[in-house]
């Protein structure tokens, strides 16, 4: 399995399971978030920390989990960023648009501050 889902009250966890988030990966994932978000889902944590590297496809369903959230007033980080994942997101200048933070508690604790206390 590429992607390990953990549903909590507050925010949905999507734990990557993969080394590389490309192409071949990256069309799950989108249809995945949709699914979650079209289940009730409005707060997202992706948690990279064992992704060493991602391409164009894998930045796009970044975004995707971003835009599907934002669109229905929810919150989205992005979390565990190893670094060439992180110099990526600088690069493509993602880093102003999305929510990062170091770890998960960091992560929870954003989603926490964004004021949404319902995952439905």
């Amino acid at each position: 399995m590429s992607f390990q889902i953990e549903k909590n009250d507050k925010y949905t966890l999507i734990r990557s399971k993969i080394e590389k988030l490309d192409s071949n990966v990256a069309p799950a994932l989108k249809s995945e978030l949709v699914v979650l978000n079209n289940d009730g889902v409005r707060n997202m944590i992706i948690d990279l920390s064992e992704t060493r590297y991602c391409d164009s496809s894998g930045l796009s369903a970044i975004l995707v989990a971003n835009r599907l959230c934002k669109n229905s007033n929810g919150a989205f980080v992005l979390t565990g960023l190893q670094e060439p994942v992180k110099k990526l997101i600088s690069i493509s200048q993602l880093d102003t648009i999305l929510s990062i933070t170091q770890n998960l508690a960091e992560a929870v604790n954003t989603i926490g501050m964004a004021g949404v206390d319902k995952n439905a």
